[in-house]
């Protein structure tokens, strides 16, 4: 609705974890390194935990773009799957097309898969997302994937994605030899305070230009939406340092703006969008 008003190509603040939006945090800056490095060295498990809307799926996709065509990417985004269904979906997201579908049919057509990507120089990689949903049989399962190797380094390279409680998971005995297989983790914390300012003029740039090309933007030179620079505290106290929930209030607020006609965003309008997005009736803009 706002976005012809205010002179935007895309809307800035959407909840879709989109690579193009992304702003290298110094959080999200190290969580790619320690993907990159445990990747390249081919440690075999990775761990990425983070809370709810902390940008992990967005940073695992930016993984994704930024690694070469000599890498092979399958996803997983839901996990709540039977260790038959889990196999299923990684075999079908690699594109392989298995003689028999069935638990042994799965193993030895992704062997014989991950063997010649190996043969050919490439790096084939597996990202579960939302891992913490992941039944303790189906970790097992994950597990075992592991044991696929050649003489000299693990055939498929796993990323574990998911909320804290995964580090929990993971701390049950009867999960002890996956857990002894982690050797890269991070966990990725919220924007610290003096991000958030940064976080919103990015989005907001990326959004006037349509895109971002060789790190320069096309910024719109008119009318020009801003935030007033009191706000940036206040939607850091409201969220917590959550890209996800700056990005709700943030889009309430434009919305609210675009209803009264300004261009201007302000602690009132910052407050009139925490109390939407709690459920508080407000009177005026939102009811």
């Amino acid at each position: 609705m706002y976005k012809d008003f205010f002179k935007l190509q895309n809307y800035p603040f959407g909840v879709t974890a989109n690579p193009k939006y992304l702003y290298w945090s110094r959080g999200h800056e190290e969580a790619l390194s320690f993907l990159i490095f445990g990747i390249e060295m081919r440690k075999g498990f990775i761990l990425l935990t983070g809370e709810i809307g902390a940008g992990k799926t967005t940073v695992c996709r930016a993984l994704a773009e930024t690694l070469s065509d000599a890498y092979r990417t399958a996803f997983v985004f839901n996990p709540n799957l039977s260790e038959l269904e889990l196999l299923e979906t990684i075999v079908e997201d690699f594109g392989i097309k298995p003689e028999r579908k069935s638990r042994k049919g799965y193993f030895d057509a992704l062997n014989r898969f991950l063997i010649g990507r190996n043969q050919e120089g490439q790096t084939a990689m597996l990202i579960i997302d939302e891992a913490q949903n992941l039944s303790r049989r189906a970790l097992e399962q994950v597990r075992l994937l592991s044991n696929l190797e050649s003489a000299e380094s693990k055939l498929l390279q796993i990323i574990l994605v998911g909320q804290p409680e995964l580090r929990d998971t993971l701390g049950d005995p009867r999960l002890t030899q996956l857990k002894q297989r982690i050797t890269v983790s991070y966990h990725l914390k919220p924007l610290e305070r003096d991000e958030v300012g940064r976080y919103i003029d990015h989005r907001l740039t990326v959004a006037r230009s349509g895109e971002e090309e060789k790190g320069k933007f096309t910024i719109y030179k008119g009318n020009e939406l801003r935030f007033e620079p009191t706000t940036y505290d206040l939607i850091y106290d409201f969220s917590n340092g959550i890209p996800r929930l700056i990005n709700s209030i943030c889009d309430k607020a434009l919305l609210a703006a675009f209803v009264k006609e300004t261009w201007i965003i302000t602690d009132e309008l910052i407050t009139e969008a925490q109390n939407e997005a709690q459920g508080i009736k407000v009177e005026g803009v939102f009811q």
